[in-house]
């Protein structure tokens, strides 16, 4: 039976009590220009992005940087800038195709999502900039889904949705599949490994239409990039860092859907799985979880119950992780954010700090005496030069 419209309006204001409010920012057309071609560098993922513009205050400033950043890593060739051409080309097809680019701390930017280690600073998405702004939950499990598996979906996923709740999935072949369909005119979010030009599978494309026309597709990738195997992972991280929780329905041992629920835990979210018979092999992976103590799901009623006991709530960002446009609006003149640069002593001490094995940023601060700010500067200069290796909890390690 469907809520009524004051039982939906009750359902999504309970889950939005764990948002921050938002600013009325936004890039202007020269900084978003500027931003897509920063990360569309060589060697800039997300976290570097994230240091480039706290260290530098923009990313026109930035882009100067990294030759000589690249240079003092140790790089062993020139370091490549993504030119003003290349971005051009990009920047043209995916606004001549009706899609657009959001940055990390505007107003349609996923809320949760900003509230990942690292997110996304840039996304190319078409559709629905509304959606954004609501509470979601994401669906994943098995590409070889059984018929009461798939049933099952649709039902939490519609249910979901007349609670006010968007569907978020990765518009993969069966569970995916069945999510969106089932929440297609209430709300969906479909996050692609690939670029939005480049759909995938080719079985989904039509629905991948659909989902641009009445919810949001969604891309950190770009706009003519074809989905490489690990991209599947980053991909992961978005659809449960858009969502306050993650339901797995089938997923065998090895799935790579219990990816996504990792990530989910690291990201503070819930994690939920529905249970199965231990003689299907769809139902390994769901019954670890619930063993390893993910909420146990029957009907999407459990979901809400435990979203609505506010066991999810996103945490307000620390001081030195402030969503990034807040960083670009430093007047010109006083930009450049670079601390002092450490003596060649510091540097030293530094490099012989890491090894194969991850280490803890602030291990790094007091085994080598220098400042936060001299440690991240000299942790960008080895990451550009395709040096360092960064791993979850803050933690990094010399690239094998």
């Amino acid at each position: 039976m469907a809520p009524s419209q004051s039982q939906q309006t009750t359902a999504a204001d309970r889950h939005g009590n764990g948002y921050t409010s938002r600013s009325a920012f936004r890039l202007s057309e020269k900084q978003r220009f500027n931003w897509l071609r920063l990360i569309r560098c060589e060697n800039v993922g997300p976290a570097t992005f994230r240091d480039l513009i706290n260290h530098f205050g923009s990313a026109e400033k930035a882009l100067e940087a990294l030759p000589d950043l690249s240079r003092k890593g140790g790089a062993r060739r020139a370091f490549h800038i993504a030119s003003e051409q290349e971005i051009e080309t990009e920047w043209t097809a995916l606004h001549r195709a009706g899609a657009r680019l959001v940055a990390t701390g505007e107003p349609d930017y996923p809320e949760a999502l900003a509230h990942i280690p690292a997110p996304p600073p840039l996304l190319t998405v078409m559709g629905s900039p509304d959606l954004a702004k609501r509470p979601a939950i994401a669906i994943v499990g098995s590409r070889n889904c059984s018929a009461s598996g798939a049933k099952l979906t649709e039902m939490i996923a519609r249910e979901l949705g007349q609670n006010g709740i968007v569907v978020v999935s990765g518009l993969a072949r069966g569970v995916d599949t069945h999510a969106h369909r089932a929440s297609l005119t209430l709300g969906t979010i479909a996050v692609v490994a690939g670029g939005l030009n480049q759909l995938y599978p080719r079985q989904n494309v039509e629905l991948a239409k659909a989902i641009a026309q009445q919810g949001m597709l969604v891309s950190e990738m770009p706009w003519n990039a074809p989905a490489r195997s690990q991209d599947f992972p980053r991909r992961n991280r978005i659809i449960s860092g858009i969502a306050l929780g993650t339901l797995v329905v089938e997923a065998a041992k090895r799935s790579g859907s219990l990816i996504t629920a990792r990530y989910a835990l690291e990201q503070g979210r819930d994690v939920f799985a529905i249970p199965g018979s231990p003689l299907d092999p769809r139902a390994g992976g769901t019954n670890h979880l619930i063993k390893q103590g993910a909420c146990l799901v029957c009907e999407a009623q459990d979901i809400l119950d435990a979203i609505a006991d506010q066991r999810t709530t996103l945490q307000p960002f620390a001081a030195d992780q402030l969503p990034l446009p807040l960083r670009e609006q430093i007047p010109d003149g006083t930009g450049d954010l670079r601390p002092s640069e450490p003596e060649e002593a510091g540097k030293t001490r530094f490099i012989q700090s890491l090894s194969l094995t991850p280490i803890a940023i602030d291990d790094l601060i007091r085994q080598t005496d220098l400042t936060m700010g001299q440690v991240q500067l000299l942790l960008l200069e080895m990451d550009l030069a395709g040096r360092l290796e960064r791993h979850g909890n803050q933690t990094v390690s010399l690239k094998a």
